[in-house]
Order: C-alpha cells, then structure tokens, then sequence
C-alpha cells in the first residue's frame, strides 16, 4: 500500500508543479486532475471491474492473435491437459492457444489463460501443466489482479506526462493495447514468483503427476534464456534474474526431495 501511496503523492506533487511553474507550456489542468483521479479509481475496483476491464484487453488479444482451432492438435492437447481444470477462486477458467514460435504462457484476472505452440513444443506434458499451475498461481494468489491495478496507475501516470506534451498523450491515452501489453508481460516479485511455485508444485502433486517437472521446465526455461531464446512477455520476467531462478530451482527440488519425488 505504501507503493501506491508515494504514486499518488508523486501526482499531487506534478499538479502542484504544473501550477506553480510559470515557465511550463500547455499543460492541460483537466487531464492532469483526471490522472490523478484515475490512480485513485485505479486501487478501489472491485473483483468485477477489473476482470471486465481484463475480458476486454484479453479479448483485444484474441482478436490480434492467432488462434489454434478445435481441431489443431495443440488445443486438443491443451484440452486434455486442463479437462479438470475448471475454476480459480469461483472464477471460470479458459483456455486458448495462441500460434506463436515466442516461448509464452499468460493466465489472467478474468480466467483467461492463454498458452503459445512455442512453449508447447518444448514441454512434455507434465511441465507444461506445472507451467500452467504456475500461472495459474497468479491468479489464484491474485497476484494478476494486483498486477492490472498497478498497470491502470501507470497508465494514470502516463496520462498526467501527456498533459505537459499533446504528442506523447495522443499515443499514450485510453489505450486497451498498453494494458493488454501489461497482462502477456506482468513481472511479479520474488515472494509471487515463489509462491506461485508453490502453487504448480502442489496443483502437480493433487494431480497425481511427479512435481519434479517444475523442475525440469524451469531448467529448460532457465537455460533458453541464458542462451538469449525467444522467451518473450511474463515468463521472460520470471525468469530474467537467474540467481534467483537458481534459488527458485532448489527450493522445487528441496520440496521433491522432502517427498520423496526424483528426476524423471
């Protein structure tokens, strides 16, 4: 909370600015006080109000992206990975493949959750199923919903520098593709990415899989990016910081050990 705060202490003190400083030019007061009243909005939306602005964003994407049809093999798989996966927090799950070679899986704060063939091809079935309980996680944790608040004050932020210049305004302002943007490329703390771990770990284990795939898909994860693959959007945030991948890693494989699961 203390996060937001400073932001909209950091609004406040730009509209203090804006109307003390005699040399600024075209600085728009009504824009400026709209931004600092959407950070405001931004942090007081209901569950509903932001998984409609999400179905939205998501629905941009869809409409943008490619996606696999119900008789491609990659959604039949998919299909069949996630039979049982029906809901998170009473919140409906779907599920939708995007045909992409980028390395990507994305779950969202409306139950959307979206998996690329280029990840696909790389996974067996049970780490990509870890894969998707990891993101999953997200959701579950509501991490994603967090994320999408914080998005809507840096889009808040955006529109309080476009009130000093109409240029970057005019490419900034009311744009659903910056927030859909922010939903495929999230970057979630350490404590989230950890406890989304925790989340794939033990949604693999309920499912009678060997949790030890978390393992074997972050290693592979891990490895494509030291190598510079093409890991693109939220899983190339998760794992950019390879000590703490490294860290991540053990932690999967002390859990295994402590239950007896080993290397495939």
């Amino acid at each position: 909370m203390k996060k937001n705060f400073l932001s909209l202490t950091a609004l406040a003190a730009m509209a203090a600015a804006a109307t003390s400083c005699s040399g600024m030019r075209n600085v728009d007061m009504t824009r400026l006080g709209s931004a600092i009243e959407k950070s405001t909005q931004a942090m007081s939306l209901s569950n509903e109000q932001v998984a409609q602005y999400v179905s939205q964003a998501v629905a941009q994407m869809d409409a943008e992206n490619k996606i696999a049809p119900a008789s491609s093999q990659y959604t039949q798989r998919l299909n069949r990975l996630t039979k049982n996966l029906k809901s998170v927090n009473g919140t409906p799950l779907n599920f939708k493949v995007y045909i992409t070679d980028d390395i990507n899986a994305f779950a969202c704060a409306d139950g959307s959750v979206r998996v690329y063939t280029g990840i696909m091809d790389m996974m067996t079935d049970d780490e990509l199923l870890g894969i998707i309980g990891h993101e999953i996680g997200h959701v579950a944790n509501e991490d994603s919903k967090d994320a999408f608040k914080q998005a809507l004050l840096n889009s808040a932020l955006a529109d309080a520098v476009g009130s000093t210049d109409s240029r970057v305004a005019a490419l900034t302002d009311g744009q659903l593709g910056q927030l859909a943007q922010t939903l495929v490329s999230a970057k979630y703390s350490r404590k989230q990415e950890s406890e989304a771990d925790d989340y794939g770990y033990d949604f693999l284990k309920a499912s009678g899989k060997n949790p030890y795939a978390m393992v074997l898909a972050f290693e592979k994860m891990q490895a494509l990016e030291q190598q510079g693959g093409a890991v693109s959007g939220a899983l190339a945030n998760a794992f950019s910081d390879h000590p703490d991948t490294a860290a991540r890693i053990a932690n999967m494989k002390k859990r295994c050990a402590a239950d007896g699961f080993t290397r495939p």
